[in-house]
């Protein structure tokens, strides 16, 4: 696919599109003139955003609201899309838990797994026979580059994102000739509400780890899957982690974490 995104009649559908990327990702969509369906737990803000890209852009905006964690309600939302054409699907909803495993809520736990893989995977298995049938389609799949090594004290996320990461990788190959491609965006540290969630605001202040904004990473995904590409790291920095995380030998990777990284984690912990 080339300088453009699967439009016309069919929907792009963003999953966490409450907040951050998920709704930059829905705002640029709406620039480029794509019907949209929100997807998110929380209904004002989606209402609020629909109006707003509403207001701006004149097109057809819809919001469903959906814990993606819940698997009735979702499969509420997957007999839904199967009804619908889905021309872009961004699976873009995830969070994350912080601190040592044997402290954590295990429920909480359970729930970024359903949430952060699961219902990502339910998703695209939802959409994809469709894109396949039609051979037009897009789908980006938000992963991390905390997924291209263990994170020890966030531990069932960056496992999560493991998953995200090598899921969309080997479908990417698999649609090869199909018309239809698959884009991981592999971002490093993001300003979003996602240090909020996972309980560790104070991190942000730590310039170290070359935080890029919403709007950039949404943009880079956006151009990358309008040219087909593979895989979006946006930024030096994320570019240099994701390396580092794949090449380096895991002994080198803890001695780097637990020198460098999981001390910040912890005072953000205790911030």
């Amino acid at each position: 696919m080339s300088g453009r995104l699967p439009g016309g009649t069919a929907w792009a559908v963003v999953t966490g599109a409450s907040s951050g990327i998920g709704e930059e990702l829905a705002r640029g969509l709406a620039a480029r003139g794509h019907a949209l369906l929100l997807v998110a737990r929380r209904a004002a803000r989606l209402e609020k955003l629909a109006d707003e890209l509403r207001a701006a852009h004149g097109g057809k905006v819809e919001v469903r609201v959906c814990d993606l964690g819940d698997r009735v309600g979702r499969a509420d939302l997957r007999a839904e899309l199967a009804e619908l054409e889905v021309g872009v699907l961004c699976a873009n909803a995830g969070f994350t838990t912080c601190g040592p495993l044997s402290e954590a809520d295990a429920s909480r736990e359970r729930e970024e797994v359903e949430v952060n893989a699961v219902a990502l995977h339910d998703l695209v298995l939802t959409v994809l026979p469709g894109m396949l049938a039609r051979r037009r389609g897009a789908i980006v799949v938000t992963g991390s580059t905390a997924g291209e090594q263990p994170v020890p004290t966030a531990a069932t996320y960056s496992a999560t994102k493991a998953f995200a990461n090598t899921f969309a990788a080997a479908l990417a190959q698999e649609l090869r000739g199909t018309g239809v491609t698959c884009t991981l965006l592999a971002p490093g540290p993001v300003h979003t509400e996602f240090t909020a969630v996972g309980g560790i605001e104070g991190l942000e202040a730590h310039r170290w780890f070359a935080w890029k904004s919403a709007p950039f990473v949404a943009e880079a995904a956006l151009r990358g899957a309008e040219r087909g590409r593979r895989v979006v790291v946006p930024g030096v920095m994320a570019k240099g982690q994701a390396l580092a995380g794949r090449q380096l030998p895991r002994g080198a990777v803890f001695l780097l974490l637990r020198t460098v990284v999981l001390p910040r984690l912890r005072r953000a912990r205790l911030a």
